[in-house]
């Protein structure tokens, strides 16, 4: 096929894209299906963690992997509640030892790693750890990574890069694959931001975490800032005022929090 045709075709199904619905009711414009995006992650991941797994920098410290999986295992169980179909999506969360990164990011298909970083430097507690893990969960169930993709291979390199992996399969996944390991570089929407912290609170508070620690958790990250903007920024770019909106969010997410406290609480079984 001829460049100009493989640009056409390619603004053609840019043009005829179908929209999809977050858990808040959003429209976002999807090129990349979410089945795209998982299948591209799933193997995405393995190559973002294969170089601290080869440096014995992932999962090194039971006690603290022990903690993040504990947290993150009464979260999923929330989020399969919003979107039933996630149940046979295949949850994983890893703790890569790297102290000076605060960062933690997720992937389609509910891929999860946070860094020691985060947990040290902001001497995070177990609420507010739920936050954080939260908020990840939440880019997941609002297809945040597919959405960020879709950017990504819209743009003209993406658009270029689509007609060349059409020409066989193998090269397709290739590009998808790329693009889903740049998805958690590239920073999240003031949009998409605002929308994984509102799923993200409910998650937390309905797994029996304080909705106060999201305040708690921006303040520490405030005064982490001060050193430097922490990783987490460049990716989750942090309004003046997400603080006030999170501590205007934290009465109505109160009485999930107390409900939770009357009935054992459902985990998944992460590994």
């Amino acid at each position: 096929m001829k460049p100009r045709a493989i640009l056409t075709a390619a603004l053609i199904v840019i043009l005829v894209a179908a929209c999809a619905t977050t858990p808040t009711g959003r429209r976002q414009l999807i090129i990349v299906s979410e089945d795209t995006a998982i299948a591209a992650s799933k193997q995405a991941y393995v190559q973002q963690l294969k170089p601290y797994e080869n440096k014995g920098k992932l999962n090194n410290d039971p006690k603290t992997v022990a903690r993040v999986r504990r947290i993150t295992s009464r979260l999923i169980p929330q989020a399969i509640k919003i979107r039933p179909e996630t149940n046979v999506w295949d949850w994983s969360i890893n703790v890569i030892d790297d102290p000076k990164t605060v960062n933690a990011w997720a992937m389609a298909g509910g891929k999860m790693a946070i860094y020691t970083g985060l947990i040290d430097k902001l001497k995070a507690t177990d609420d507010e750890i739920a936050q954080v893990m939260g908020h990840e969960i939440a880019h997941a169930l609002a297809k945040h990574t597919a959405e960020k993709m879709s950017v990504a291979m819209a743009s003209q390199v993406g658009i270029m890069a689509i007609g060349i992996a059409t020409d066989r399969q193998g090269a397709a996944m290739t590009a998808a694959t790329a693009a889903a390991a740049l998805a958690i570089t590239l920073p999240n929407s003031r949009t998409a931001e605002a929308e994984a912290d509102r799923i993200g609170i409910e998650l937390a508070a309905k797994a029996g975490y304080d909705p106060q620690a999201a305040v708690t958790l921006w303040e520490k990250m405030a005064k982490v800032s001060g050193e430097g903007p922490p990783q987490f920024l460049s990716t989750h770019p942090a309004p003046s005022n997400r603080r006030e909106t999170l501590q205007r969010l934290v009465p109505q997410m109160r009485p999930y929090y107390e409900q939770s406290k009357t009935s054992p609480l459902p985990t998944y079984d992460l590994r």
